[in-house]
């Protein structure tokens, strides 16, 4: 099986070496192409101001592949346009350190490179793990290992890409996998105002994720209980239902100086 393996952590992210590591005794051919520097919720950006600069990497353990000063979805994108030549048969992103849970999903950088295999009809999957500090890498590996396996054999729906986030446990203490929904939510922004030297403002953007709707059946309440979350995220972002209300629009004339 021919696997892209890609991130926002950047390309000296542990969590990229973990999935390295875990898929390349199975004998699958892993290609990595991922940004030189850290791309956290860089979201679906791409880079049209400059050019995208691409250099050999050789990491640890025989990972290898690409370091691209760009974002996630670039280097998704050069990857199966140009860098591979024939495309893969799976794109994974990740691991990133920290959960990747209901809202947080439309600015994770992490998300964005699964998304843009799955947008070029490749299954595509994100995997996150709910730690900023001392991660349980082992679980993350095992996980990746039986998901990809799954994958493999069952594939996944036309235009979907599973989002994985998985408790920071050893693989025993984890009760198992959940399949969920993106928790209703929000994020309750703090901007922390500092001062130069030489006089003028500056902010750190910092905050927290707050839940809006019910939990239950959702990715948090998942990593709450010490299961894996498995979210299935589609691309069709047209709110079907409020079409109707809008079609009264389609009468009416648009003003101008002659009418």
């Amino acid at each position: 099986m021919r696997i892209l393996l890609s991130n926002d952590d950047g390309i000296f992210a542990p969590g990229l070496q973990v999935l390295h590591d875990a898929l390349q005794p199975l004998g699958h051919d892993l290609i990595v192409v991922a940004p030189e520097s850290e791309q956290s919720a860089a979201s679906h950006a791409i880079t049209i101001s400059e050019p995208l600069r691409v250099r050999p990497y050789q990491g640890n353990h025989g990972l290898s592949g690409y370091a691209v000063r760009g974002t996630p979805a670039d280097c998704v994108k050069l990857a199966l346009s140009v860098l591979l030549g024939k495309p893969p048969d799976l794109v994974i992103s990740g691991v990133n350190q920290g959960p990747n849970t209901g809202i947080s999903v439309i600015y994770s950088g992490t998300v964005a490179a699964a998304a843009e295999g799955t947008l070029n009809r490749i299954p595509s999957m994100a995997i996150s793990l709910d730690a900023f500090d001392n991660p349980c890498w082992e679980s993350c590996g095992a996980i990746t290992r039986k998901l990809v396996d799954y994958i493999e054999h069952q594939g996944l729906p036309h235009g979907v890409l599973l989002n994985v986030n998985i408790p920071n446990l050893a693989p025993e203490k984890i009760n198992g996998f959940a399949v969920t929904t993106a928790a209703r939510s929000r994020f309750i922004e703090i901007f922390h105002k500092r001062t130069r030297p030489r006089g003028g403002a500056y902010y750190w953007l910092d905050g927290e994720l707050q839940i809006t709707g019910k939990q239950a059946g959702t990715d948090v309440e998942a990593l709450s209980r010490d299961y894996v979350s498995l979210s299935p995220l589609q691309f069709d972002i047209t709110a079907l239902a409020a079409m109707d209300s809008l079609r009264g629009f389609q009468d009416e004339v648009i003003p101008g100086p002659d009418r």
